[in-house]
């Protein structure tokens, strides 16, 4: 599992049977900022996944991939390798909060 923000969303209108309903979202990764350990930094990457939640655009979520991301009741039965199955309120490191979502707000 790792922490990603939502970007974006992704439309395709042609797609195979079992995806059609299903919302896309982009998603950017962050990691532990190695030298302070008290913030999340981007790592400039992007995925699509599923979203199991109704999530929004700036939301801090929680992703799954691989064969994990077909074990949710939503997914079992999709093609899929990325799939939202949190969003995170806060993020705690060596007793620094380094994310909240009240602070985001």
């Amino acid at each position: 599992m790792f922490i990603a923000k939502v970007t974006g969303s992704l439309v395709a209108t042609q797609k195979v049977e079992t995806m059609v309903g299903h919302k896309l979202l982009l998603v950017e990764p962050y990691r532990l900022d190695p030298e302070t350990r008290k913030l999340l930094l981007p790592t400039g990457r992007t995925f699509v996944a599923v979203d199991a939640l109704g999530c929004g655009v700036g939301e801090y979520v929680l992703i799954t991939q691989g064969s994990s991301a077909r074990l949710t009741p939503e997914t079992s039965k999709l093609p899929v390798d990325a799939v939202i199955i949190g969003i995170v309120d806060q993020v705690h490191v060596e007793q620094n909060c380094v994310f909240s979502r009240e602070s985001e707000i």
